[in-house]
């Protein structure tokens, strides 16, 4: 019997005491009282610490799952995160990846430790979209946010000796019948979902190549093994300035700062305009069910480094939108963004209605 099952039985047993106990039982005050003291006892030896156990969260280190590999954008935002957070939670944030299945062998793994926070969650956008692309059943439904850090653009990169100089290039030659590699992180990832949008507005189909992370993509491409890849403007910030990787088209509304020659994808395909704005986003979660006491001092801890001026500047220089939502507003961002996301994807035809 798995966890969650268990967990709902428990839910539906203590539902029924409680209707009982509002209905006006005819046993004598004694009996009564006795099986509300047993009950209550029962209840406190199994409900998640809240009293001196929350106050004293953390006694040990706490490990924060990365979903995809080192040296990529999810990598690279939670780190230098994790180091000023473990300063105001006073205890150590051991930061370590885990890939393989678009995240989702990260996401089970949290998911499958004790909801006590001390396995964190540290992911992009991609378990939005596990159930309506059938590869978990977990979304972020299923567990609580830390903190919602920041959301950003994306844009179609190329090796700097690639023969192509536009998407409208790539697409053709696609188009044409020629064989056009992406690299991807799998179904449910970055490149994979814009790919989806791509060929929802040109016709065009790629052959995907998977990575294990954006990072073994993009160096895929640098690499001449693919064609194309998507990139994040902060995962590729450096190797399009140093002329390693060129910028092809941005997926946004404006121009990015950093990239200012680089054009929008509507200039070349104006119907792209309504699948923007949209781009990938990053959090800390926790599974559910873990004390809203250590949810909060959790969210505390990473607000506080999320607050630092040196993360600031690390948000600025990798062009992240920045949030640091916690609480309703980080639950209100989530569900928007999976609603309309699902949404575009069905329209693009790469979710079944």
């Amino acid at each position: 019997m798995t966890k969650k099952v268990l967990a709902l039985m428990t839910a539906g047993i203590m539902a029924a005491v409680s209707i009982t106990g509002c209905g006006g039982s005819s046993a004598p005050a004694s009996t009564t009282a006795a099986a509300a003291a047993s009950t209550t006892a029962a209840a406190a030896a199994a409900a998640p610490a809240g009293g001196a156990a929350s106050t004293d969260f953390p006694t040990q280190n706490v490990n924060g799952i990365v979903q995809w590999g080192e040296g990529g954008g999810t990598d690279s935002l939670m780190r230098p995160l994790a180091t000023l957070a473990q300063d105001k939670l006073g205890q150590s944030i051991v930061v370590q990846n885990m890939t393989g299945g678009t995240g989702s062998i990260a996401t089970q793994y949290v998911y499958d430790q004790d909801a006590d926070g001390y396995n964190l969650l540290m992911g992009a956008e991609n378990p939005s979209l596990y159930k309506a692309l059938d590869i978990l059943d977990l979304t972020y439904e299923n567990f609580d946010c830390v903190i919602l850090i920041g959301d950003e653009t994306t844009g179609v990169a190329v090796g700097k000796d690639s023969p192509y100089h536009s998407l409208k290039e790539i697409c053709d030659a696609a188009n044409s019948g020629k064989e056009i590699t992406l690299a991807t992180t799998g179904t449910g990832g970055l490149p994979w979902e814009v790919g989806a949008l791509i060929t929802s507005i040109t016709g065009a189909t790629f052959n995907q190549v998977q990575y294990d992370s954006d990072a073994s993509a993009r160096v895929a491409v640098l690499g001449g093994e693919c064609d194309f890849t998507i990139c994040k403007v902060q995962s590729c910030l450096e190797e399009y300035k140093s002329g390693d990787l060129k910028l092809l088209c941005m997926l946004a509304t404006d121009k990015v700062e950093q990239m200012p020659d680089v054009p929008l994808v509507t200039e070349e395909y104006p119907d792209f305009a309504q699948y923007l704005p949209w781009g990938p986003f990053y959090g800390v979660f926790v599974k559910e069910g873990t004390d809203p006491a250590i949810t909060a001092k959790l969210s505390e801890a990473f607000k506080a480094g999320f607050d630092d001026a040196s993360y600031q500047e690390v948000l600025k220089n990798y062009n992240i939108n920045p949030m640091g939502y916690t609480g309703e507003d980080a639950r209100k961002y989530l569900e928007s963004w999976k609603t309309n996301t699902i949404d575009a994807l069905t329209k693009a035809g790469a979710i079944a209605q």
